[in-house]
Order: C-alpha cells, then sequence, then structure tokens
C-alpha cells in the first residue's frame, strides 16, 4: 500500500515542501509513501520552483484525482482543496495549520493539527518525536516554507514555534542568511511580467464554503504595488471571469510585504458585505486594509463571521 501525500489545489511551497517532508518521514519509518501535488511541473508557482532548485529536492508527482487511493492530506483539510474524488480514497493522515475543514473518515486516523504559521513547523516537531533526523535537502524546503508563509516573521500566524523551527533547519539546511532566502523567494513569488493575469489570481488561491456560497480568496504577495499597476485592469477581468463560474465573491489581496498591508481587490454579489467584513470601504474595485498579510488568519475568520458561518 503506498500513501499518496498530497497538499491542496494551486500548491503553494508550504503545501509541496510538506508533502516532500511527510512522505520522507513515513518512508524513514518503514511505511511506502510518495510526495505528489495537485499541478504539474511546468505550473508550479515560481517560488515553489526556485526552492526545489535551491535544494535540489525533486517536485512532487502530479496527482489530481484520488479515487481508490490511500492518501495523507497536508496543509489543508478541505474537500473543496482536495484532489478530484476524496470521498473515493482512503485519508489516513491530515497535518495542517489551519482550520478543521469537512473532510471525513470511516476510521480513526492521525490528525496533527496546531495554531502555528505553517505545516512545516508540525512536520519539524513530527521528526523529532519520531526520532528522526530532518534530511539536508528536506529540511531546506521545510526552512523556505515557514520563512514564506510567515512572510519573514512578519505575519500575525507567526508564532515562537516557527521561529524556532527556523533556527534549528537552517542549521541543518546549511543555510547562513535566511533573510537573503527569503528575499530570493520573494523575488520570483512577486515577478509578474509577462504571466498571464489569470495565472497569477490562481498562483495562491482558494476557494471557500461560506454558508452556502462559494467565495475564492487569491493572494500575490509584492515588494511593491507598482509591480501590478499596469495589469490592474487584467487582473479585475480575470477575477470577474472566475467569479462569474458560480462563485458569490473573489477576492485577490494584492500584499505589500514592505508596507505590511493589502489593497484587496473586490469583485462580489454583495460589496457592503465585504466591507462590514473587514471594516472598510471600497474606493472603486479595491480596498487599503492596513496590517492585512494572512488569508488564514486575517481574511477567513472575518468573512466567515459576515457570512454567518
Amino acid at each position: 500500500m503506498t500513501i499518496h501525500v498530497t497538499g491542496h489545489s494551486n500548491p503553494d511551497t508550504d503545501s509541496v515542501t510538506a508533502a516532500i517532508g511527510l512522505a520522507a518521514l513515513l518512508n524513514a519509518q518503514g511505511q511506502d509513501a510518495k510526495a505528489c501535488m495537485q499541478s504539474t511541473l511546468a505550473d508550479l508557482n515560481p517560488e515553489s520552483t526556485v526552492v526545489l532548485e535551491r535544494f535540489g529536492l525533486a517536485a512532487p508527482e502530479e496527482m489530481m484525482d484520488a479515487a481508490g487511493k490511500t492518501v495523507a492530506l497536508v496543509d489543508f483539510s478541505d474537500i473543496g482543496q482536495a484532489p478530484a474524488n476524496i470521498t473515493d480514497a482512503e485519508v489516513v493522515t491530515i497535518v495542517d495549520h489551519h482550520k478543521v475543514g469537512d473532510v471525513t473518515t470511516n476510521q480513526p486516523i492521525l490528525v496533527r493539527v496546531e495554531p502555528v504559521g505553517c505545516t512545516g513547523t508540525v512536520l519539524n516537531k513530527m521528526f523529532k518525536d519520531a526520532g528522526v533526523a530532518v534530511p539536508k535537502d528536506v529540511a531546506g524546503g521545510m526552512l523556505s516554507a515557514i520563512l514564506s508563509d510567515t512572510v519573514n516573521f512578519k505575519s500575525p500566524t507567526c508564532t515562537d514555534d516557527d521561529k524556532a523551527a527556523v533556527a534549528e533547519l537552517k542549521v541543518t539546511a546549511g543555510v547562513d542568511d535566511t533573510d537573503a532566502l527569503f528575499m530570493d523567494m520573494l523575488k520570483a513569488k512577486s515577478s509578474v511580467d509577462g504571466v498571464p493575469a489569470k495565472d497569477l489570481l490562481f498562483r495562491d488561491y482558494k476557494d471557500f464554503d461560506m454558508n452556502g456560497k462559494k467565495v475564492g480568496v487569491g493572494q500575490l504577495e509584492l515588494a511593491t504595488l507598482d509591480q501590478v499597476a499596469a495589469i490592474r485592469d487584467d487582473l479585475l477581468a480575470a477575477a470577474k471571469e472566475v467569479k462569474a463560474d458560480g462563485r458569490h465573491t473573489v477576492l485577490l489581496m494584492l500584499t505589500d510585504v514592505v508596507k505590511e498591508g493589502t489593497d484587496l481587490v473586490v469583485v462580489s454579489d454583495d460589496e457592503a458585505l465585504i466591507e462590514s467584513a473587514f471594516g472598510g470601504k471600497i474606493d472603486g474595485t479595491s480596498m487599503w486594509v492596513d496590517g492585512m498579510m494572512s488569508r488564514k488568519k486575517q481574511v477567513v475568520p472575518d468573512l466567515q463571521k459576515a457570512f454567518g458561518c
């Protein structure tokens, strides 16, 4: 029996490296596991590509359909973010750092969900608990994921556990300057030149069920909002196109990492509801939300309250 370890749709660096990390841990414990992702290598986001190349990690195997497979989930537990036919798979493990989703099982399984900034942090603890050394290349991937997910410790999701994990993993991975590593990742993540607007919207995007209404939230982390000034109309058109495919709302977080805030692009059936969720006022098609850095902690919970979830 092979355990297919996979992260969420539109995989980010945490989703990709967590699949690699958990598969490595399971294999070290004598189980047969392989890392998978809901993406082709060609479609993988630029940041994740840079991380895989930097640390010599093989990309996870593409897996878009889970039917009939034994599956471990990392970095998510929502059916809406799972491979096709997840209900026809046997889910045996969930390792995550988000809210508990709606994936269910017919028998008890291992579930480890912690309120930290990154799945990589949870996995680092799991390696230590199991008495298994993190391989150097895997440590580099997990380290990168924590820096990415916590925005180099600037995100409100960041915890002391994340900082402790970085301190440990950087030694194992042989990384002296984590700030430089983060900037290399940010340059890749924020690169928009020549990339179609819809691909940018989906670079880091998730759908959520908000009290029966489908709401999509994408995020672009940028060094400056000037990077997308020339393509804002294209990004808006892409959001409208995605919304037209059965969604109540599509939000695109244009997050300025330096200013530590987000210009939130809003396409919604109820703009007043979105304004009330974040206590702001939409100016044209967007609103600036000071301090907004995290979709998980600062967007989804407020949306859930506004939608009456």
